[in-house]
């Protein structure tokens, strides 16, 4: 029997960026670790103590596959961190129960077909429009807010639906976007992204940048808060690993724009010190088992 299973998909087998440092953090620990593609019918997750969700980055393409996959495999072994929060976590509409249970969340609308969206998009000066199931960015639209009928919205620049609309939110361009990583229930590190020039995504493929900086204990205490809040709407008794994405709204408070915890990348390339926190966390998760 395997120890560890890390999920990944098939265009990067070997897991996220510098992801051999996860596997070579459990090796110390005496753990024995691998990476496998999630729809690789050749692996045998039975065959794992610990199935742990980690790069599966293809999953908006095919998401009813991926949940069916998570429920045979929870059915089999532990997954990490469980089918019902991949269910829940893949569609931004999450966000919504978070801001209902109180937690400070970027505005968000749902629009669930084409004759929601012009409404949703003109309650804003500036709107950003993204697919409900997305990932890295991809399908986020920026609109100018419309006054009124359908008239006033190019839907061709869209993807399928259904969205949710936020506003934009400005100072991404200056401040960028804070991701905090909290590990076993404590907040590990952050980074800073940035966009460049007029785009507002700072994900590399579009230009942006990361870099690590210290945790704030502004950034901290609402990532932790964060944590809790969606243990209490999914009624966890845990989320071993989370990423909080932050952003700073005009009246200068910080405010949640995702909250990860189906597949958030650890930027092992930018925060080495991700993967013995990672490792500690799974041995624990282990010890328990």
């Amino acid at each position: 029997m395997s120890d560890v299973l890390l999920v990944t998909f098939s265009e990067m087998p070997d897991g996220e960026p510098d992801g051999h440092l996860v596997v070579e953090e459990l090796a110390q620990r005496g753990l024995s670790a691998a990476w496998a593609v999630w729809d690789d019918p050749a692996v045998d997750w039975a065959d794992a103590r610990l199935v742990l969700v980690r790069s599966t980055w293809d999953y908006e393409w095919r998401r009813e596959q991926f949940l069916a996959w998570a429920r045979e495999v929870e059915a089999q072994t532990r997954l990490v961190n469980g089918a019902r929060v991949l269910e829940w976590n893949t569609d931004k509409i999450y966000l919504l129960a978070l801001i209902e249970a109180g937690l400070p969340v970027v505005p968000t609308l749902a629009a669930e077909d084409e004759s929601e969206l012009p409404p949703a998009i003109a309650a804003f000066e500036t709107a950003v429009v993204k697919p409900r199931v997305g990932a890295g960015g991809r399908g986020v639209v920026v609109f100018d807010g419309v006054d009124g009928g359908p008239e006033g919205l190019d839907e061709s620049q869209l993807g399928i639906g259904p969205w949710i609309v936020q506003p934009l939110v400005e100072s991404v361009r200056t401040e960028g976007e804070t991701s905090v990583f909290v590990l076993g229930g404590q907040v590990v590190s952050q980074v800073r992204k940035l966009p460049v020039g007029e785009e507002i995504r700072v994900h590399e493929e579009y230009g942006g940048s990361t870099e690590a900086v210290e945790v704030t204990q502004e950034t901290r205490a609402l990532a932790l808060r964060a944590v809790a809040v969606a243990r209490e709407v999914l009624g966890a008794a845990a989320l071993p690993y989370a990423r909080v994405d932050v952003m700073r709204m005009p009246d200068g408070t910080l405010a949640v724009g995702e909250l990860e915890v189906a597949e958030p990348g650890l930027y092992l390339d930018v925060v080495p010190a991700n993967a013995p926190a990672f490792a500690d966390m799974v041995e624990g998760l282990l010890r328990e088992t």
